[in-house]
């Protein structure tokens, strides 16, 4: 029997979280239901989801500070659920390190789609490919390693959530290549992906904050344009 990836869902509206558990388990997730803060983070350890739809507004232990908890041991995929639409709202949350943000009320395929979107994107180091087929990029003090999603700059392992991940590889797989934002919104979040260009300019920031220019090479800003990986030496 297949296994089934486990959905931890936390909202503090029942009727929302019951509606959610149905979408999903029409696709074969198995879910888990709890209504506060606090049993989201004794959820994340006992349940072992593969990923976390988050409320914000909980009871509590809010959404945001589940979110940062979470964030300072594991790199758990998470998407934020709120009645907000503020653009703070939503910065705010990618800053503290979701990996998508939904708006309620939203249509079921579409939260469904976004959950398989970023599931696909997340595949820990037990599902790694062939060494021939690996997506590995090194430099002086850095490794990207998208085939296990590992980092390591400065000879440690780095945590980092996917998305982090995926647009550092993608940046550094083709160095001194100038993206636009709008270029790397498509290919890192996909078209599925109704998001503006700041999601990028957040996750290069907290790229930076992980990973500190070096004397060969770092993550350059283009003015008006984008963003490149720009090698020296």
């Amino acid at each position: 029997m297949v296994n089934k990836q486990k959905i931890l869902i936390v909202d503090d509206d029942n009727n929302i979280a019951e509606l959610i558990s149905l979408y999903l388990t029409k696709e074969c997730f198995e879910t888990m239901i709890v209504n506060d803060g606090e049993s989201a983070l004794a959820a994340a350890k006992s349940f072992e989801p593969n990923l976390m739809l988050l409320d914000l507004m909980l009871p509590g232990i809010d959404g945001y500070q589940v979110c940062r908890e979470i964030r300072m041991k594991s790199s758990l995929p998470i998407i934020m659920l709120s009645a907000k639409g503020e653009v703070f709202d939503k910065v705010l949350g990618l800053e503290l390190g979701a990996d998508d943000y939904m708006e309620k009320p939203f249509d079921s395929k579409e939260l469904v789609a976004r959950v398989k979107a970023v599931l696909r994107r997340y595949k820990p180091a037990a599902a790694a490919a062939d060494a021939s087929d690996a997506k590995c990029v090194e430099y002086a003090d850095l490794v990207v390693n998208q085939t296990n999603y590992s980092v390591i700059y400065m000879g440690k392992t780095v945590e980092m959530p996917p998305k982090e991940l995926e647009l550092l590889y993608y940046l550094a797989a083709s160095p001194n290549q100038v993206f636009t934002r709008e270029q790397l919104l498509d290919q890192i979040w996909g078209y599925e992906y109704v998001g503006d260009t700041r999601t990028v300019d957040v996750h290069i920031k907290r790229l930076r904050e992980k990973i500190k220019d070096h004397q060969n090479w770092r993550i350059a800003t283009i003015w008006g344009v984008g963003y490149k990986f720009e090698t020296r030496g």
